[in-house]
């Protein structure tokens, strides 16, 4: 099995545009630099938190160009490479290879509903033809498709190039068996709300979206719990909880960059159809931003 040997914080990065959905590319640069102070391990970039569903395959490429511009090598870099269609996700594995990234991810193909068999082929055509690492992006809600220990036994007993799975579900024994029964596997948790959970359960290490604005939080929090402090790794995930609850209650990207954007880094919108955030939503945002 390829290990990549990546563990730790890597945050899913967002994308700043301007109101005409063009890349603010000095806000990105900012956003990253703020992130690496904050202790973060890596990147996890054009992912559904960067709203690269949304995007087209230029834009995606843009942005993975100017993350390893900005980054270089100081820390790890994962490009989510995935789409509906093979060959987009192809074209940008090879390019995001041929920009120096660490590692690819890909979402399994969604809308159409796909026999399994089709998903495994997508992915072992995508890490063939990049040659790159992948980590299987495991997320049933957005994409339709659930990885299964047992799927999960046979594409990396197939496969060496898959390198892993991000684990975007609340299924924490699923993620268990996924490492338990393939231990040289990397696998993050990929819901902010259960990092703790998530590694108590095998992680090694999680990609989470408020992670751009609580980075330091959640490095803490990872640190804690490798040196067996769990009180003190509980109460910072206690702490992050009760800010993701009210994300939760007005749209987590539209909240994220409102805060961002309240700490001096200017977000702008989401692109549509994510709503703009409400007033309401608003007020609540300084609130947080005041706590932190």
């Amino acid at each position: 099995m390829n290990n990549t040997g990546m563990k730790g914080i890597f945050t899913a990065l967002l994308t700043p545009f301007y109101d005409d959905y063009s890349l603010n590319a000095q806000s990105l640069k900012e956003l990253i630099e703020f992130n690496i102070k904050s202790g973060v391990n890596g990147f996890y970039v054009c992912g559904s938190t960067g709203e690269a569903m949304l995007m087209s395959t230029a834009q995606r490429k843009e942005i993975l160009r100017l993350v390893k511009e900005i980054t270089g090598d100081r820390v790890k870099l994962i490009a989510h490479v995935g789409s509906t269609n093979t060959d987009d996700s192809v074209n940008m594995a090879l390019y995001a290879r041929s920009l120096g990234y660490d590692a690819i991810s890909a979402v399994a193909p969604y809308y159409y509903s796909y026999p399994v068999s089709a998903i495994k082929e997508y992915y072992y055509e995508i890490a063939r033809k990049s040659e790159m690492p992948l980590f299987i992006y495991n997320f049933p809600t957005g994409s339709g498709f659930g990885l299964t220990p047992e799927i999960c036994a046979e594409m990396f007993g197939e496969e060496p190039l898959l390198a892993g799975v991000k684990h975007t579900s609340t299924d924490l024994f699923a993620l268990n068996s996924f490492k338990r029964e393939i231990p040289s596997i990397t696998v993050f948790n990929g819901f902010d709300e259960i990092c703790l959970a998530g590694l108590a359960m095998g992680a090694d290490g999680a990609i989470g979206s408020t992670y751009n604005f609580m980075g330091s939080k959640f490095v803490a929090l990872y640190d804690a719990f490798c040196v067996g402090d769990i009180g003190k790794a509980q109460a910072l995930q206690n702490e992050a909880c009760k800010i993701i609850s009210v994300l939760c209650k007005y749209g987590v990207f539209q909240c994220e960059k409102e805060i961002l954007t309240l700490m001096g880094i200017d977000m702008g919108p989401c692109r549509k159809p994510i709503l703009p955030l409400s007033d309401e939503g608003k007020a609540a945002m300084k609130e947080i931003v005041r706590s932190l």
